[in-house]
């Protein structure tokens, strides 16, 4: 029974080691057709469950072998907000991690349950999935169990966000011809503005998905992050399908591109040739241009 598994590296999270409450099989009230698990029947609860101990002694014995972990992740073959003894597991956790954070990868169907926002207040950093704005979106790309509803799911993430302190991080996973569309992506646009996360993650497909969706390209994801307002901290997450080759920008469209939308390092890396580079470093000392933070990930923006 692997609960642990990690560390693994990563830009925004730093070095965070894995805690899987469902270890044994896949336990979810989705089943996304991006899962790079195979299609299982969805659940409303955990019909098998690790204990508390099994966990904390696991994840102790891990802590000894790795001291210099950034976060505590807490994941799941499937969802796991629908572990029973969630509250009882944090406040186990934190009694022990020290100076460690802790952070949850959720899609979110539970977080308009009282409890579970009770559970999620007592960890560090919550990541949230919110592929889609819409009903008819919701059950045919993330299949999501009966009686699951977007707008409460919505509604949920609004409240919560309300009683958190800590960092609210969006993930929007984009599937070709599924969620990518201008009026899904304007829906989703439209109450991200009233949510205010403090970043939102666009992503693709980046392993073997259980059924034959297709993903889309880094320049296509591009595409879709300039159709949110610039005021939104969107950050693209998915790099590997990188077909297009640096291009040159002069000052004034190095300046107009990022008016209308903040650009990490990797995406200039990307977008800008070396020389473009060099201009963008020039137009940074003059304080043309700002970096701003969000939570582990730099932005350029126009000042």
């Amino acid at each position: 029974m692997n609960i642990i598994f990690g560390p693994i590296h990563s830009r925004r999270f730093g070095k965070s080691l894995g805690v899987d409450l469902s270890p044994n099989r896949k336990q979810c009230n989705f089943d996304c057709l991006y899962c790079e698990l195979d299609s299982v029947k969805t659940m409303n609860s955990y019909e098998d469950v690790v204990s508390v101990k099994q966990i904390t002694f696991a994840l102790k014995t891990a802590l000894k072998e790795h001291s210099d972990i950034d976060f505590i992740t807490l994941t799941a073959n499937g969802e796991p907000t629908l572990y029973p003894h969630l509250s009882k597991l944090i406040d186990e956790i934190n009694s022990f991690k020290g100076k460690t954070k802790t952070l949850i990868l959720s899609n979110a169907a539970n977080i308009d349950n009282p409890q579970v926002q009770d559970a999620l207040l007592k960890i560090d950093e919550v990541k949230l999935s919110l592929d889609c704005a819409t009903q008819k979106c919701l059950q045919k790309l993330d299949r999501s169990h009966q009686g699951i509803k977007v707008e409460s799911i919505k509604a949920g993430m609004l409240e919560f966000k309300n009683r958190y302190n800590g960092p609210l991080i969006i993930e929007i996973l984009i599937v070709k011809t599924l969620n990518d569309s201008k009026e899904e992506i304007a829906k989703l646009n439209e109450y991200l503005l009233k949510l205010q996360p403090t970043r939102i993650d666009i992503s693709t497909i980046d392993r073997p998905p259980a059924y034959a969706v297709k993903p889309l390209s880094y320049e296509e994801l591009h595409t879709i992050s300039q159709l949110f307002d610039s005021s939104l901290p969107v950050y693209i997450a998915s790099r590997k399908k990188v077909e297009s080759k640096p291009s040159s920008y002069s000052d004034d469209e190095i300046l107009q591109t990022l008016s209308k939308r903040p650009l990490s390092p990797d995406d200039i890396t990307i977008l800008f040739d070396k020389k473009s580079q060099k201009r963008l470093e020039s137009l940074i000392e003059k304080s043309k241009i700002n970096t701003i933070d969000t939570n582990g990930v730099s932005f350029y923006k126009k000042a």
